[in-house]
């Protein structure tokens, strides 16, 4: 995007974006054709540069996946509003029309349902003075994949964008879409269950593209049509499609040149429609600054005369939230804020854009304009392809990449309870407060972050397959990581070499001369005379001494330490791996709220240590029922070749609440190897390789509670033809 017309007229100027992509020979080229366009960046990468496609679905280790049979693999759904383009569509993609979309006649509707609700937050008192609550919030717009062929329920690599500071923001875009795949795009289901696990909604995305980048302005009258009883259908396909999948509304971006006023006005009626039929089921809707009252497209760069209409109208809210174009001033942005203030609306309503794609934390920000630190934040902002923490990287690794996200959120402190000093990055948590879902018992985290080299189960591992699946995530530290010692400070990360469960485990390591706070979630959880608290870990070097600790008050303000009440984590067990089970009665804390949960480590000799936490749980410490089992699993579909088979697997939710559920394969001498799981009831698979001789694959399901504790089994085969 050009950053040098702000100011012109669009009622009188042409399309701000005149010149063709440089580098886009074809405009087919997935979410990063609808990326560029937004930022206007002649000459950026295409999606297939910038995110390389993955692979559907995990599988087994020894597998090389065959390529599944047309129609068989799940992948996210993506349309045109109504009327296709003109041709024939490229190699893996399908073009479809929403209007057409019924929920009957998606084959995929099991795959792309999520099933986790939105968890309400709350937020606690911030760990530094700067931090502010009820001030600015963040949006992020995310492209997690391509447009067509991106998997439905994770895939066989551990190289994702997983995504793990939901604690900072407060709506997250499933970004993307090209005039040759589709422009209207449904997040997939592993996105939208973290998120909701977290408590942040999730947008699906409607993008209507640049005239340079393939745009049609029939797709903005498809839109917009209405029926011959003065309804219009497509916001009732777009609030059904919501409903349906499970996600909380959507980001509305026309950017198509060479409407009219009327346009505009049909445009408005359409975002009223959408937002009437959303109410009743919460869904919210964010429009990008761009179509402005003349029907022409003209980014502004502020909510002004020209746009407002569509934020606010004479007869009230039009859209929850408008993402401010990235032409925006430090005046733009003042005069935004009082605009909406005259309007009723809160100035936070308001995210003003910041393009991460290229430069990440080295992008030139003018921050003050946004959040200040001597006065009120003057409106909220967006982070555009904040995802960069992944992609700029040689070593993908996802040690490598959490170092970066971290860094990329958190400060180049890594603590933000004592941010580094102030210099060209203003990371969130310096600025934002965080928010939290942990409210009710039982809880557990074993720090899990959607996406791992291996699968682990007590502290073994059950598939050494890389794999992604942010659904399984789990409910992670907001604030990583605070850290309070008198002596060296140990490096705290989440390390995938070696976990309890899932892919990952906290690694506390390094010097340690003086004892180690190390702060972990922040908790609003109701203790019982019988509430215990467990702990699973592993010391690796040195020896080290373990306490926890229980916050039964906030701290006094903003930046003072969390007032822990300190009891001794002695070793109840050990397991495999040297992973040992500490378990402290918190009865002496009974009738009283905790506000945060610390483990603090001493070691032995003031030696350099390795110390694991693979689990964390609170629960009242009464007597256990296993979860119940799931049913019927079904072998829907699967198609042979060569000893290998690709099969879609589903079965009925079991009864009473469930975490998730896994899938095995259960192999001819005995053991069992951990396919994937899923919020859902259903999966599929892209590489079952036949074992030996075997007459048949044998496949199990199971129910996970929030404890992790598995139900009994429901079973199924595939008979080897």
């Amino acid at each position: 995007m050009s950053r040098t017309d702000n100011g012109a007229d669009p009622r009188t100027a042409r399309s701000l974006r005149t010149a063709p992509p440089s580098r886009r020979g074809v405009l087919a080229a997935g979410a990063g054709a609808g990326a560029a366009a937004l930022l206007g960046t002649t000459g950026a990468a295409t999606e297939a540069q910038a995110v390389p496609a993955a692979a559907p679905a995990p599988a087994p280790a020894s597998a090389s996946a065959p390529t599944p049979p047309a129609g068989l693999a799940p992948y996210a759904s993506y349309w045109f509003p109504d009327s296709l383009p003109h041709g024939a569509p490229g190699p893996g993609i399908t073009w479809r029309s929403l209007k057409q979309w019924t929920p009957e006649s998606d084959p995929d509707l099991a795959y792309n349902t999520a099933t986790v609700p939105l968890a309400p937050r709350f937020t606690p008192v911030p760990p530094n003075a700067g931090a502010r609550a009820g001030q600015a919030r963040i949006s992020s717009l995310v492209s997690f994949g391509p447009t067509a062929e991106n998997p439905s329920q994770g895939s066989a690599t551990a190289d994702h964008y997983a995504l793990t500071h939901w604690a900072y923001l407060d709506e997250l875009v499933f970004w993307g879409g090209s005039s040759g795949e589709g422009i209207v795009l449904a997040p997939n289901a592993p996105v939208v269950d973290a998120a909701h696990r977290n408590g942040v909604p999730v947008l699906g995305n409607v993008f209507l593209p640049p005239v340079a980048y393939g745009g049609d302005l029939q797709w903005t009258r498809d839109l917009v049509q209405r029926d011959a009883l003065g309804r219009f259908p497509i916001a009732e396909k777009l609030v059904q499609v919501a409903r349906t999948y499970g996600f909380d509304g959507w980001f509305v971006n026309a950017e198509t040149d060479g409407g009219d006023s009327s346009l505009a006005a049909r445009m408005r009626e359409f975002l009223r429609a959408l937002r009437a039929a959303g109410a009743p089921y919460g869904l919210r809707i964010t429009w990008y600054d761009a179509m402005n009252s003349t029907g022409r497209v003209g980014w502004q760069g502020a909510l002004n005369q020209l746009n407002q209409e569509f934020f606010e109208d004479r007869a009230g809210r039009v859209a929850d939230t408008l993402f401010v174009d990235f032409r925006w001033t430090p005046q733009t942005l003042t005069a935004s804020g009082a605009l909406a203030d005259r309007l009723g609306r809160s100035r936070h309503e308001l995210w003003a854009a910041l393009d991460m794609e290229s430069n990440g934390w080295n992008s030139s920000v003018r921050w003050d304009a946004i959040i200040p630190r001597d006065r009120d934040h003057v409106v909220s902002f967006g982070f555009y392809r904040p995802e960069w923490t992944r992609n700029h990287l040689t070593d993908r690794s996802p040690g490598a990449f959490h170092r970066a996200d971290d860094r990329f959120w958190t400060g180049e402190s890594f603590d933000p309870a004592h941010p580094a000093p102030e210099g060209t990055w203003r990371a969130p948590a310096t600025a934002v407060a965080d928010r939290s879902t942990v409210t009710a018992l039982p809880f557990a985290c074993a720090f899990n972050t959607g996406h791992g080299e291996r699968w682990y189960e007590d502290g073994r591992v059950v598939s050494d397959t890389p794999w992604n699946h942010l659904g399984l995530q789990d409910r992670l530290p907001g604030r990583r990581w605070v850290v309070e010692t008198s002596g060296a400070r140990p490096s705290v990360t989440l390390d995938f070499a070696k976990a309890w469960r899932g892919g990952s485990s906290l690694l506390v390591s390094g010097p340690l001369s003086a004892p180690a706070v190390i702060g972990l979630h922040c908790t609003r959880l109701p203790l019982s005379g019988s509430a215990a608290l467990e702990l699973v870990h592993a010391t690796e070097a040195g020896t080290v001494t373990v306490e926890v600790g229980v916050a039964v008050r906030e701290p006094a303000a903003p930046g003072e330490p969390v007032p822990y009440t300190w009891l001794k984590a002695p070793v109840h067990g050990s397991g495999k791996g040297g992973w040992r089970t500490s378990r402290v009665g918190l009865a002496a804390l009974a009738g009283r709220t905790a506000y945060g949960l610390a483990v603090r480590i001493t070691a032995g000799g003031n030696r350099a240590v390795s110390w694991r936490l693979g689990a964390l749980s609170v629960r009242d410490d009464t007597a256990r029922r296993r979860p119940a089992a799931p049913s019927a699993l079904t072998l829907d579909a699967a198609a042979q070749q060569d000893g290998k088979a690709c099969v879609r697997l589903s079965w009925r939710r079991a009864a009473g609440p469930v975490r998730h559920y896994e899938l095995y394969r259960l192999l001819p001498d005995g053991t069992r190897r951990f396919l994937g799981g899923t919020c859902g009831t259903a999966l599929y698979f892209p590489s079952v390789v036949r074992a030996g001789r075997e007459r048949a694959a044998a496949f199990e399901v199971r129910a996970v509670d929030e404890l992790y504790a598995a139900s009994a089994p429901a079973g199924a085969t595939l008979a080897w033809s």
